[in-house]
Formats: structure tokens, C-alpha cells, sequence
């Protein structure tokens, strides 16, 4: 616990307390009595009212929507299986704002639904609850459907063969093995649409706004940084609130699942209601998630002879110190480095949580870790940029911060996608191991981690897609010579002009095709390493 702990307390905690404290505390005086005036604010009780409603609502929405999928991609083998797994996770690692630029070009003025029926939902709630499935629906299909891969499905055919429906026995067998996973998927959506901002501030117009579009506000645009400190502190109190009753109504029964290869648990569709299952969601993935990224790349296309990719080539001394298209190559390395310290930092926190022994502190520590995913980004990034400019953490002109801050959203998904797995070993083979005279480090190489290693691939893909799409905490220390797609793609739509719409637009697409090549290369890693070639 000693690396997490640390790496926690200095990238997370120690910048959060900065910019809290720069709020609170004026000529060494804490001014706790703006806790009382922000809160009497009938504005501000809106928004806490509408951020907890729609989070509440975009979540049930998601699982209802995404737990087909999950199963579909976990049970069924069908042509292109792998190829759609990695699609709908694409619409995770798209910038907030593209995708809210995405679906108001589909709801509003002139979009789809006006030119077909005359229907328009930008400006609404619905248009918010849509976006933010788009963008969650990868969270429950992975997150979910990584570990019903792996569950043994004999047991729910004897629970058939012992005369239950296959309702009662889905309700009595598979359901109480997923509920940690799905438990976990609902905490992670509910997470990020609780801080949703880049949705909500294009869509949802001045009628909606959740906490995360009032901190941004207060901080960026009324400069009022002691009522974004509060709200800071009511966000962090609520997302403290939501998973210490998690923790406490959760009952995590990994140890008595029984996993199997995946390669093993899916087969081809058989009789007509598996088919319509398929159909049905393949046709859900085909509207909700294909035709808003069709919408991107045709945006992108609209300049003959690919005018707007052309345009990339060339410096901008108006934004950009260098070409926009260099935003790839140094996406690309941010996200490595920053997958590769999630990993480290998750792993031995995943391991430490696993221990029979751990203390209730360390118990603890497994809800902490994913506060980072409920915290506002502006204040983590502004936290980056007062907090780690002296020596001897004086990061503000290194390369290392971007990835640092990319790890912090990245650790979380990595301990979650990695602990349901650890939890499901049984502890008599890593004992049996040590009686035969195995070193500890020996057990893990032996025991545990062929078991866990495709967790570990679905970590690794997950951490690297949340790297790539990382925009709140970036936007405020990625350095001007070395942009991110996202805050490439931002600073674009933030201009005036066909020009830099479209540049957008292509860059949105270069990020699309780059997170989905990635995901593809990492679905087929997995297949050969459950063929044995790896």
C-alpha cells in the first residue's frame, strides 16, 4: 500500500487541498461562513438538485440499455465480435465536448431528427440522458461483461435441470455472481455523469447545469474561487457519501464464483430468441453509438479533397505552436506513460485490497481510490498548477505532469476491472504453492497471475482509452507546444470558422480510429493469449 498511498496523497490529495485552501482562506482566515451563503442560494440548490437527478437517471437508463450488450459480447461468438468490442468503447475516449457537439447535431436545430420529423430534443433533459449513454455505455458492456465471460455457465444449466425457469435460475445464480460487477459499473456512471460538464454545458443550455459546469464557472468565469471551493468540498462530501454506502450495502462474493476460460463460455446464437437478441442490440450499438460517430467523420469529409486533414499539416501561430497533427504522436505517448504508472499504482493497490489479513484501513483505501473519478477535474488541474510549483515537486515544465494527471482517472478502472478477478482465486492454491517452498513473488508469477492476466489486458485497454480522452484536468497544464487531441480538438471548436470546425471534426475522427485500432490490437493480444501463443 505504501506506492498508492503515496502516489495518492501527492498527485491527489496535497493539489485538491491547495486550491481549496487558496479559496477558503483569505489574510489566514478561514471564511467557513460561505459554506452557509453558497448553499442558501436557491441557484445553487438547483444545481445540486438537477446534477444528482440526472446522474441518478442517466444511470439506470445506461444498465438498462447496456446490460444486452454486456451479454451479448460475453455469451454470444459471432463474425466481428472483436471488432465490435472495440467500437463501443470508443465513444468513451471522446472528448466531452465533441460528443456534445456530436449529439446536437443530431437533436438540434436542422440536426437529424428536425429534417426527418420535425423533432428537436437539444435543450433537454432527454438530450442530456442520451449523450451521457453514449458516452457510459463501454463502462457497463466491459466492466460487466469481463467477468460474465468468465463465469462458469454449468451452473446456472444445473440450477435448469433442477426445474428452474431460466428466469428464476438468471435471478438465482448469475445474477448474486454479477452483482459486484454491476454494483461497480453503476458507481462508475454514476461518477461521471454526478461531474458531468462538456454534455451538459452544450446541450443542456442555460436551463441545466451540475456542479462541475458551476465550479468551471465560478473558477473561469466569475473568478469567484471561494464558491468554487465550495462547491468542491460539496461534490467531494458527495461522492465520500455515495461510496461509503456503497461499501456498506455492497456484499462482494468474488470468492465463491467459479471462472472458466472465456473462450469456453460463448457460442453461437441458438433459436429464435438469441437472434433477436443479437439483432436487437447490434441495432441499439448501430443508432445510439455508430450514427453520432458517422456524424463526426462525414462533418470531417465535407471540404473536397480532404481539405480539413490537409489543413493539420500546417502550424496555427494563432493556437498551436506546432501543427495540430503532432497532437497525435503526443497523445499517443502521454497515454502509454500514463497507462503504465495506472497499472503499477493499481495493481499493488488491487493486490493489497485482496489480502484476508488487510486492516479496515486498508478495506478503507478501496473507496478512496475512486474519488479521483468524482472530484471536479478543473479543480484537480488548477490544483496541478498551484500545488507542484515549488522544488522539490516543481513539475510545471515537465512532460510528466500530463501523464500523472491521466493516471489518477486511470488507477481506478484498473483496481475495479482487476479486483473481482484477484478476489475469485482460491486461496488454497496460492497456499498449497507456499507449502511446496514458492516465494511469494513466485506465487503471484504462478498462481495468480495467469489467472489475472486478462483482467490485466482489460485494465491496460481501459487506463490507456481514459488517457486518451482525458480533458478536464489537461486543458489547464498540457503545455501550448505540446497539445492533447482533446485540448487540440477544444481550442479548435472554441474558434470561429468553418476551417477550425472541420479541423475539429478531423481530429475527432484521427482520435476515433486511433483509440479503435488500439482496442482492436489489445482484443486480439487477449485472443492469442488464451490460445496459448503468448
Amino acid at each position: 500500500m505504501a506506492l498508492p498511498v503515496a502516489f495518492f496523497a501527492v498527485f491527489f490529495a496535497y493539489p485538491v487541498a491547495a486550491i481549496v485552501r487558496r479559496g477558503l482562506r483569505v489574510d489566514r482566515a478561514w471564511q467557513f461562513g460561505r459554506f452557509a451563503d453558497v448553499l442558501g442560494d436557491q441557484g445553487i440548490r438547483h444545481v445540486l438538485w438537477f446534477t444528482t437527478w440526472q446522474a441518478l437517471a442517466s444511470t439506470a437508463l445506461t444498465l438498462l440499455v447496456a446490460l444486452p450488450g454486456a451479454y451479448v459480447l460475453a455469451r454470444f461468438d459471432f463474425p466481428g465480435r472483436q471488432v465490435l468490442r472495440a467500437v463501443v468503447t470508443v465513444p468513451f475516449v471522446l472528448p466531452t465536448v465533441v460528443v456534445g457537439t456530436a449529439f446536437l447535431a443530431l437533436l438540434g436545430h436542422g440536426g437529424l431528427l428536425d429534417q426527418l420529423w420535425g423533432v428537436r430534443l437539444d435543450t433537454t433533459v432527454w438530450a442530456i440522458l442520451l449523450a451521457h449513454v453514449f458516452f457510459n455505455y463501454a463502462v457497463v458492456v466491459r466492466t460487466v461483461g469481463g467477468l460474465w465471460a468468465q463465469l462458469d455457465p454449468r451452473q446456472e444449466e444445473a440450477a435448469r435441470m433442477l426445474g428452474a425457469s431460466p428466469l428464476t435460475a438468471w435471478r438465482k445464480v448469475t445474477l448474486p455472481a454479477l452483482a459486484p460487477a454491476v454494483a461497480a459499473a453503476a458507481l462508475m456512471v454514476f461518477l461521471f455523469t454526478f461531474t458531468s460538464f462538456g454534455i451538459v454545458q452544450i446541450l443542456g443550455g442555460p436551463a441545466f447545469s451540475t456542479l462541475e459546469v458551476e465550479i468551471y464557472r465560478q473558477t473561469s468565469e466569475i473568478f469567484d474561487l471561494s464558491t468554487a471551493a465550495v462547491l468542491t468540498l460539496v461534490q467531494f462530501a458527495a461522492v465520500g457519501a455515495i461510496l461509503a454506502v456503497h461499501a456498506w450495502t455492497v456484499r462482494r462474493r468474488e470468492s465463491a464464483l467459479k471462472l472458466v476460460d472465456a473462450a469456453l463460455t460463448a457460442r453461437r446464437p441458438r433459436g429464435a430468441g438469441q437472434w433477436a437478441l443479437l439483432a436487437g442490440v447490434l441495432a441499439t450499438i448501430a443508432l445510439l453509438l455508430l450514427l453520432p460517430l458517422a456524424v463526426l467523420v462525414q462533418r470531417s469529409l465535407t471540404a473536397p479533397g480532404f481539405g480539413y486533414y490537409r489543413a493539420l499539416t500546417d502550424p496555427d501561430g494563432g493556437v498551436f505552436l506546432v501543427a495540430p497533427i503532432t497532437a497525435i504522436g503526443t497523445s499517443l505517448s502521454y497515454a502509454a506513460a500514463a497507462t503504465a504508472i495506472a497499472l503499477v499504482i493499481g495493481s499493488l493497490a488491487a493486490a493489497a485490497l485482496t489480502r484476508r489479513d488487510a486492516g479496515r484501513l486498508v478495506r478503507g483505501f478501496d473507496a478512496l481510490l475512486m474519488l479521483p473519478l468524482g472530484v471536479s477535474a478543473v479543480t484537480v488541474g488548477f490544483g496541478f498548477l498551484i500545488a507542484l510549483d515549488k522544488p522539490p515537486l516543481d513539475l510545471r515544465q515537465s512532460w510528466i505532469l500530463v501523464p500523472l494527471a491521466q493516471a489518477l482517472v486511470g488507477v481506478p478502472f484498473v483496481v475495479r476491472t482487476m479486483l473481482p478477478v484477484l478476489r475469485a482465486v482460491d486461496v488454497r492454491l496460492r497456499e498449497a504453492a507456499a507449502v511446496l517452498g514458492a516465494s511469494p513473488w513466485r506465487v503471484w508469477r504462478e498462481v495468480d497471475l495467469p489467472m489475472v492476466r486478462r483482467a490485466l489486458l482489460v485494465a491496460a485497454g481501459f487506463a490507456f482509452a481514459v488517457s486518451l480522452g482525458e480533458f478536464g484536468a489537461t486543458v489547464f497544464i498540457a503545455r501550448p507546444d505540446n497539445p492533447t487531441l482533446p485540448v487540440a480538438v477544444a481550442r479548435l471548436l472554441s474558434r470561429p470558422g468553418d476551417l477550425n470546425y472541420g479541423q475539429a471534426m478531423a481530429l475527432s475522427t484521427i482520435l476515433m480510429l486511433v483509440c479503435a485500432v488500439a482496442l482492436l490490437l489489445l482484443e486480439r493480444l487477449r485472443t492469442a493469449d488464451r490460445s496459448g501463443e503468448f
